[in-house]
């Protein structure tokens, strides 16, 4: 039985440090990397993340999507790569609530810096 590839990947946070690198296999899918970083977003850092829905985990300019594995995400597993592949971290700014349905939800602003990738 063949093992399954393999892919090293490093976390990229918003203020430039990183986590990892750590090994997955291109099954693993994005929920899986989301809930790792929540684990490990270092404990000094003020307003991290306490749900998968509070991540986005970009690749290439892409959003990952959470019900994907690592292959269909179209990262290079197994032996298109040699390396570390870089996984940008973006936040939900605080505040900020999801749409319910079809019910819109206003936004709370704060004072500060809030960007958005588009």
């Amino acid at each position: 039985m063949a093992t399954p590839a393999s892919i090293e990947l490093r976390f990229r946070l918003p203020d430039g440090n990183d986590i990892g690198p750590n090994n997955y296999t291109e099954a693993a899918n994005v929920a899986t990397l989301k809930e790792h970083v929540i684990e490990q977003w270092p404990k000094d850092k003020e307003n991290g993340p306490k749900t998968i829905k509070d991540v986005k985990l970009i690749y290439a300019g892409h959003v990952l999507e959470n019900h994907r594995t690592l292959a269909e995400s179209r990262l290079p597993v197994g032996d298109r790569l040699a390396g570390v592949v870089t996984i940008h971290v973006v936040l939900r700014p605080p505040g900020t609530r999801i749409n319910n349905g079809d019910q819109r939800i206003d936004v709370e602003w704060r004072e500060g810096c809030s960007c958005s990738i588009l």
